[in-house]
């Protein structure tokens, strides 16, 4: 409770920073809505119903005060509470990040424990060179890739969108291949390198060398010695991947046209939606938050010398 309460500082300088930030920004919010077609009166109406007409420091304050009582405030382009928004959006970006971590997390953790097995071994640099090239690819130029050749030229998985609203799991599920292999790539290869350097710190320890004089197997001493003890920074890199990818993934949801939250933010910032992305950044902020706090009690569980 103590480092969560530490964290909501953070939280609310962001969520400041941004605030100011954005209506310091050039353009007017009023002008985007109305279009250009708007007479000066209507944009006059429009900015104070919107309460635009107001000071900068009369806006955060309206917006701190309803901050306190969990109000984010109506987006200005959707005509919808914002909390709303984000929960209509949140769906598919949270089974695109649950989907690229079911792909990522078992293949990299295996390549990683490989690789640091066989230490200057053909394998290992094999396995360092594909991460290197994996990691080094932009995710667009792998996004379309992906769809010319599996969709287009092979027609096996659509793409664009989520699928039809009344589809079985199933069919909506080929939808997120395309995506969730493109964003697993490098995924794959941050964590395989981070579980390879991982595992070899702990292959030089004496614990690894006392279960090898009790006559363990080299394949018993790598995945259950070896591989748990390496699991803290495993499961660090595994969690702070998984914030960055429920925090939106923009390229990969603006290439499939998913509307996620990362497709969310980039069209509330072209619209200067200020509340919508105001409430972004905040869940974006809880989200780093809860996931950080969900590893802290794991490294307990994985490792029993850390305590609290």
């Amino acid at each position: 409770m103590r480092r969560l309460a530490s964290t909501i500082p953070v939280v609310v300088v962001v969520a400041a920073l941004i605030f100011f930030v954005l209506r310091l920004a050039p353009g007017d919010p009023a002008l985007a809505i109305a279009g250009d077609g708007a007479t000066p009166a209507q944009l006059e109406a429009l900015r104070a119903q919107l309460g635009l007409d107001k000071s900068i420091l009369q806006q955060f304050l309206i917006w701190g005060e309803s901050l306190l009582r969990l109000d984010l405030g109506q987006s200005l382009y959707y005509h919808i509470p914002v909390t709303t928004l984000i929960g209509q959006r949140l769906p598919p970006t949270a089974s695109l990040a649950i989907l690229t971590m079911l792909i990522s997390v078992p293949i990299a953790v295996y390549l990683g424990a490989l690789a640091a097995s066989r230490q200057g071994s053909s394998i290992d640099r094999m396995v360092n060179a594909s991460a290197v090239i994996a990691f080094s690819i932009p995710v667009f130029v792998l996004g379309y890739v992906l769809i010319w050749l599996f969709a287009l030229k092979m027609g096996l998985l659509p793409v664009q969108g989520t699928g039809p609203a009344d589809a079985g799991l199933l069919t909506k599920l080929k939808y997120f291949i395309l995506p969730a292999v493109g964003l697993a790539f490098g995924q794959i290869a941050l964590l395989t390198r981070v579980t390879r350097a991982s595992v070899i710190d702990v292959l030089h320890e004496d614990f690894i060398k006392t279960a090898y004089a009790k006559g363990a197997s080299a394949k018993r001493v790598l995945w259950r010695h070896a591989v748990r003890n390496a699991a803290v920074p495993i499961v660090t890199i595994i969690g702070l991947s998984f914030a960055v990818l429920i925090g939106g993934v923009v390229v990969s949801e603006t290439v499939y046209a998913i509307p996620g939250l990362g497709k969310l933010t980039v069209d509330s910032v072209l619209a200067r939606d200020f509340p919508v992305v105001q409430g972004l950044v905040i869940f974006f902020s809880f989200t780093y938050v809860g996931i950080n706090l969900l590893v802290d009690v794991l490294y307990v569980a994985l490792d029993p010398r850390i305590r609290y």
